[in-house]
């Protein structure tokens, strides 16, 4: 049974009808929309991830975990990821087994004589859905809902975010991330959005930014000579100073509860970006909360500076202000 995928996506309750279902294609960041929408179809039943390679290692692992019942436990949701059709014969052996457990298979792109793809497609009890590419209308709607109570939603931000993006969906997801994590009031500001999606310049201030306020003296000073400084985009360059250390400034506020780092961090909120969690994690061994207030004493100093002075060098201070932190962060 074959299932057109935004059609899933609308009546992802439909699932519940198959015991046996077929996630395929190239668009991993759909299927990983799907796996996210399986854990909340099934977040009161025992969820288990396995991987085809393993499996045929030991066909045994599979049919165990099918057959091992319990009247106490929870029914079972199995997801065998990177599956293709050496796996084959053994769905055909579990399929007639399963009865309140219910089997997910993830696949790369399979062409149209994969066995595994025509027994699905061909099925009137199990199901299928192939996960191609996004294309531009797709992911607008998946912006334009994401962002739906966001002022200045305009075609030009679509389009900006679509082209910084490459009409890739987990590359869309994790601008989307960034606009609300940034603008906090609702009001999407389009200077400043083109500033904060310029991928390039950012991604080398923000290394530029972590470095300093790790206290690592000497890759601050390499970045600090290999950085591009935007002259449009100095208020977001203090902007994301001051974004971290108040993040660092809640975290020291929690801990005070005695909750450690890593259990402080999950608390945040709006939540932190994944790839942060490690960098807040080493930047808090050098930071109390008397450096924290130093460096806010800091960014406010050069924010009115920069404010208040219009032929001042303001990359210069953006600059000072960074081995300012820097020299913070080793101070005893």
């Amino acid at each position: 049974m074959i299932y057109k995928s935004y059609i899933l996506e609308q009546h992802f309750e439909t699932i519940e009808k198959f015991r046996l279902f077929l996630f395929y294609g190239e668009n991993h960041g759909l299927k990983k929309d799907f796996k996210e929408q399986l854990k909340l179809q099934f977040k009161d039943e025992e969820i288990l991830n396995l991987f085809q390679d393993e499996i045929l290692k030991d066909q045994n692992i599979l049919l165990k975990e099918i057959k091992n019942r319990s009247l106490f436990e929870s029914k079972k949701i199995i997801i065998v990821n990177q599956v293709n059709d050496k796996i084959f014969d053994l769905v055909g052996e579990f399929s007639n087994i399963l009865q309140d457990e219910r089997v997910f298979l993830f696949s790369d792109l399979l062409d149209k004589k994969s066995k595994i793809r025509n027994f699905f497609e061909k099925s009137k009890i199990y199901g299928s859905v192939a996960c191609y590419h996004d294309n531009e209308i797709s992911l607008k709607k998946i912006i334009t809902k994401s962002l739906s109570e966001y002022q200045g939603l305009t075609n030009q931000v679509l389009n900006l975010i679509l082209q910084n993006a490459g009409l890739d969906r987990d590359k869309v997801k994790n601008e989307i991330e960034k606009i609300i994590s940034y603008f906090r009031d609702k009001k999407i500001d389009l200077n400043k959005l083109d500033a904060l999606l310029n991928v390039k310049t950012n991604d080398d201030f923000n290394l530029l930014k972590d470095e300093a306020i790790k206290g690592n003296r000497v890759t601050t000073n390499r970045l600090l000579a290999d950085t591009i400084f935007e002259v449009e985009n100095n208020i977001y360059y203090l902007n994301s100073i001051n974004q971290r250390i108040n993040k660092l400034n809640e975290i020291v506020n929690m801990k005070v509860n005695g909750l450690n780092d890593e259990v402080a961090i999950t608390n945040l909120k709006p939540p932190v970006f994944w790839k942060d969690k490690p960098i807040l994690i080493e930047q808090l061994k050098k930071w109390n909360k008397g450096k924290i207030l130093t460096a806010l004493k800091k960014t406010y100093t050069t924010e009115l500076a920069i404010k208040s002075n219009s032929s001042i060098r303001k990359d210069l201070l953006i600059k000072n202000l960074i081995v300012d932190l820097c020299c913070t962060a080793n101070s005893s």
